[in-house]
């Protein structure tokens, strides 16, 4: 009765709170419980903040119980990426110089949260400062994938998608810097948005103007999405590109309301010389289908100029070198040889070399403008197969369908990188299972700053499939 309890949607419990059919205790106390249950066998959490969790519940509840107005998310457990600063909640950034980093301040879209009542259960793994698409770093070892303990999370936000994946909160707040909310949302099953830069003010990024990092959303459905994002957004001075931007009404947004006549679809599997498995490849031709009998019209387009890894890593990485070559330096015995390898690849780098990657970064954004004025939406599957193995190494080499190809970022991610450079909306939704049992993920974009739009649709395509209820047996 009490793991039914942890796998209701947000939405759910909202209702079920306010009419006092749940208490926020009783709530609280069950995901901590599986949370503590399932620690030693997924490790998706660095910290559980079990005593500030019971202590804010009760709050909750006797809110409730005087019949005081209530925020959005009141009594509702949600996690927090440790890349991500939580008050009195020690915040490591997934590295072992900072295991005993508290900060004293939230993080703008954390405390916007726990504005609308959410309470703070945990922090979920990353790698070092989120690093790769593997979770896992010398400070916690490896977190496992919620369907396989064979696989990997995928990352770098892998701790928060197998938390809502695995019934242990609804709600988890994670990053994205080139696919780190997608990845793991398709790896595990579960809906990951990347929105709109801007959409939620971020307020730990350093580079405040050419970032293409995102604190994000994850759920297990878009309707719990469209909650978090309500409570989310919203300008904030600590952003620039939040300045001005409207809020709309998100949660209305995010139910399947209407269909997709007069929508116009651009569909690509992958970008030019990049694999599918065969599996992903009828996983997405079904996914089209589904989009088509909602009344969408499609269209291919080709993929020519979206092959953006090269870009991607000179503009990242070197923001990398810039913020961690000291630390590398300093704690190099207490780091991962792959963390080290990434901030010294960096140096290869000239400030040429990082500026003409930059003017490539707006040619990427006027070909997505270009494609989304023939169309309303982009698709394309989020990875190009299933959930890696347990013990991939990032500069191996990745297996598609028994061919082995160097380059993982480029060949199982293509599609994700681009839009963290544009600063389109994407969102990664479960689309089916592949032989091996594992999810597959189906991606979609949206106009720039078209978010509310992105959902509606994805609320259509998720009522569309009748995957909602089908989670891990742990």
């Amino acid at each position: 009765m009490r793991d039914a309890l942890c796998f209701l949607s947000a939405a759910e419990l909202q209702g079920r709170i306010t009419r006092k059919e749940i208490s926020p205790v009783e709530l609280t106390q069950a995901v901590l419980d599986r949370a503590a249950r399932l620690q030693p066998e997924l490790n998706c959490f660095i910290t559980l903040c079990a005593d500030q969790a019971i202590a804010a519940a009760r709050e909750a509840e006797q809110a409730v119980m005087a019949g005081k107005p209530l925020g959005l998310l009141h009594g509702i457990p949600f996690t927090a990426k440790d890349l991500v600063n939580t008050k009195g909640v020690r915040t490591t950034f997934g590295v072992a110089p900072y295991r005993d980093n508290v900060p004293d301040h939230d993080a703008v879209a954390i405390a916007r949260l726990r504005e609308q009542g959410a309470i703070l259960i945990g922090k979920t793994t990353t790698p070092e400062f989120g690093s790769k698409c593997l979770t896992d770093s010398p400070l916690f070892g490896r977190t496992r994938n919620a369907w396989s303990r064979e696989r990997t999370s995928g990352g770098s936000s892998g701790g928060a998608a197998v938390a809502v994946a695995s019934g242990i909160a609804p709600l988890a707040v994670a990053t994205d810097g080139g696919g780190s909310t997608r990845i793991p949302a398709a790896c595990n099953g579960v809906v990951g948005i990347k929105q709109s830069n801007g959409v939620i003010p971020h307020s730990q990024a350093q580079d405040l103007f050419g970032n293409q990092t995102y604190v994000t959303p994850t759920t297990r459905t878009v309707a719990d999405t469209g909650l978090m994002l309500q409570a989310m957004a919203g300008e904030h001075a600590c952003d620039p590109w939040s300045i001005g931007v409207p809020k709309p009404d998100y949660v209305s947004a995010a139910r399947p309301q209407g269909d997709l006549r007069g929508r116009r679809i651009l569909y690509c599997l992958t970008p030019p010389g990049r694999p599918a498995s065969a599996e992903v490849a009828r996983a997405f031709e079904a996914s089209l289908s589904r989009l088509a009998d909602l009344g969408a019209e499609l269209e291919p387009f080709s993929g020519e100029g979206f092959d953006v890894e090269p870009i991607w890593r000179a503009i990242n990485h070197t923001v990398w070198r810039a913020r961690f070559a000291a630390i590398a330096q300093e704690h190099g015995d207490q780091l991962s040889a792959t963390f080290l390898r990434q901030v010294a690849s960096a140096a290869q780098v000239s400030g040429v070399e990082y500026q003409q990657a930059m003017f490539d970064r707006t040619r990427l954004f006027q070909r997505v403008q270009a494609l989304l004025q023939r169309g309303d939406l982009l698709a394309m599957p989020t990875l190009t197969r299933t959930a890696l193995p347990i013990g991939q190494d990032l500069f191996g080499t990745i297996d598609i369908d028994g061919e082995a190809f160097e380059n993982v970022r480029a060949h199982w991610f293509p599609w994700t990188m681009p839009f963290n450079m544009t600063g389109h909306p994407a969102i990664s939704l479960p689309c089916g299972f592949g032989s091996d049992g594992l999810p597959i993920g189906f991606q979609l974009v949206g106009q720039f700053r078209g978010d509310a739009e992105l959902l509606r649709v994805s609320a259509l395509f998720e009522a569309s499939h009748g995957l909602l209820g089908q989670w891990p047996q742990l």
